[in-house]
């Protein structure tokens, strides 16, 4: 009996290798096309090519049949007509158990193997190319053979991306010039996408010519999260198919999977701290940042962005945009006796922990540990899906358009310049109604207090500037003297500066744009307040 199982096993594993005998070539892209070619030429497969690819291969001693000889017809029109022909899809699509003697009776002999991508349509769209020269680079007969060979993919290999030639010449190698079902489904799947994708691309191109925008998206990799915001909603995370990088593929060095919400807070942090120089560290809480310094030394940073916001920071996200080193990851003093004097944070991320490091993390077994290069996540777009419909727009990328001094006190502008640079992009993490109040800490920036997220300008000025005089008064300090003051959006009336003077600052940033703009800086020059008009508005709703 175990004779007859193992027989059956082995006579399914010779059904489910497909030997490639006959291949039809035919590409714009011709990068590694001669190694795959070769080893099938060597190999004893017969290739057939059209036009461009056919003169390349004969150009490298490869001998082809050309397309011609199959159809019966010439290539004509300038290269419109080569492939489509009911010669060559059927030899493509016939089921090779079900119509084999139909095929043979009309004289069909099988192609194995489709090598086929497209004319660079895309290519031509981000030139800018004119009408004309976009309609000729539409692929008629590639689609038509890729569809064809993927839906026939129980018996024939379809290859359209030069990425996957060395997988399948292994391939190739491994079962004597034969493809298994399993790399044929995987490569199917790929060909539908890629036919899917270009068709797209084509679609949201000639709409723009008729005059209308639109927008389709494609991504892959689905993966299923324990839950969503809440545990009775059902989550999962998909990478944008054009993107090399996404926080789906990010590195976990140690912990357990992430969340929904852990990826939110994560991309926050992202954000946060990238283009802060020379090192940044942030602590992120309900996609907010708790707390943000950026300086010379990480361990410092650490400790100036923890200490922003102490309390809220417990529980939370902390990320670096540098190396992060063991004498840095003792600050959250995880070896402590007492449990309540480590430091409990959900995450912590960089683009690099040392060997020290992360064995220190690792000792907190649900702690995750990720690895990534925040420079290498910079989405293009912003989208939101609203019911039955996607907003879309472009990244919030200019922290001002001018730092302009507009009240009759001044200060040193050049000395804070760098500051004033880090409130900006501060205060553009925070969710709107924001304001931020920062000030210079032993040659290193901090985010001292926030209010975020308020129906009004005058509860979110409160908040940030009652955690300001708790950060200060911790350090022993009780002035305003030094600490400057952010709003994501102008300030509508004189209130806003009323109640900022009560609490003692003295220079504020704001975008400006108001109708009571003259009121507003009328309000500060009486109260000795310096107000800078930036020229940009940072809302993050």
């Amino acid at each position: 009996m175990v004779g007859v199982i193992f027989f059956l096993k082995a006579k399914k594993n010779m059904q489910d290798i497909i030997k490639i005998k006959r291949a039809l070539i035919s590409v714009s892209d011709k990068s590694g096309l001669l190694s795959i070619a070769q080893y099938l030429v060597e190999s004893g497969c017969e290739i057939i090519s059209t036009g461009g690819t056919a003169k390349f291969l004969q150009g490298h001693d490869i001998a082809i049949t050309g397309i011609s000889k199959i159809t019966g017809n010439p290539e004509a029109f300038s290269g419109r007509m080569k492939t489509i022909s009911f010669q060559v899809e059927s030899a493509i699509l016939f089921d090779r158990e079900k119509d084999k003697a139909e095929a043979e009776s009309l004289g069909i002999k099988p192609i194995d193997m489709v090598v086929c991508n497209l004319y660079p349509f895309e290519k031509y769209l981000n030139q800018n190319a004119d009408p004309d020269t976009l309609i000729e680079n539409i692929d008629v007969g590639g689609p038509t053979m890729i569809r064809s060979a993927a839906k026939n993919f129980k018996f024939v290999t379809v290859l359209c991306n030069p990425n996957d030639y060395n997988a399948v010449i292994n391939e190739l190698r491994l079962n004597d010039c034969g493809i298994s079902y399993k790399m044929r489904k995987k490569l199917m799947a790929d060909a539908f996408n890629i036919t899917a994708d270009y068709d797209s691309t084509i679609a949201s191109a000639m709409d723009k010519f008729n005059g209308e925008e639109s927008l389709r998206l494609s991504f892959k990799g689905g993966k299923e999260l324990r839950y969503g915001e809440n545990p009775q909603q059902q989550a999962m995370i998909f990478q944008e198919r054009k993107t090399d990088t996404s926080l789906l593929d990010v590195e976990i060095l140690n912990g357990i999977e992430l969340s929904y919400n852990n990826i939110l807070d994560v991309n926050a942090a992202i954000e946060s701290v990238s283009g802060l120089k020379p090192k940044g560290c942030v602590v992120i809480k309900h996609s907010n940042p708790c707390g943000l310094a950026q300086g010379e030394d990480p361990g410092q940073v650490l400790n100036l962005a923890w200490n922003g916001d102490s309390v809220s920071a417990f529980g939370g996200v902390v990320a670096f945009n540098s190396p992060v080193n063991l004498s840095t990851v003792l600050f959250f003093n995880f070896d402590a006796s007492e449990k309540k004097e480590r430091k409990f944070i959900e995450i912590i991320a960089a683009p690099e922990f040392s060997e020290e490091a992360l064995e220190y993390l690792s000792k907190q077994k649900k702690l995750r540990v990720i690895r990534f290069n925040p420079e290498l996540t910079k989405n293009e777009l912003d989208l939101k899906f609203v019911n039955g419909a996607l907003l879309s727009q472009t990244k919030d990328n200019r922290l001002y358009e001018k730092l302009e001094i507009v009240t009759k006190t001044t200060f040193d502008f050049e000395s804070k310049r760098d500051l004033l640079l880090f409130g900006l992009h501060a205060v553009r993490q925070v969710k709107s109604n924001a304001i931020v109040t920062v000030k210079e800490t032993n040659d290193c920036y901090q985010l001292l207090g926030i209010g975020a997220g308020q129906p009004n300008r005058l509860n979110s000025i409160r908040l940030a500037l009652e955690k300001t005089v708790v950060n200060l008064n911790n350090e022993g300090n009780n002035s305003m003297n030094d600490v400057i003051l952010f709003s994501d959006a102008f300030f509508p009336f004189e209130d806003n500066v009323e109640l900022s003077n009560q609490f003692g600052i003295k220079i504020i940033v704001q975008p400006g744009g108001s109708i009571r703009d003259k009121n507003v800086i009328e309000k500060c020059n009486q109260l000795g307040i310096s107000m800078i008009f930036t020229g940009i508005r940072h809302f993050r709703h």
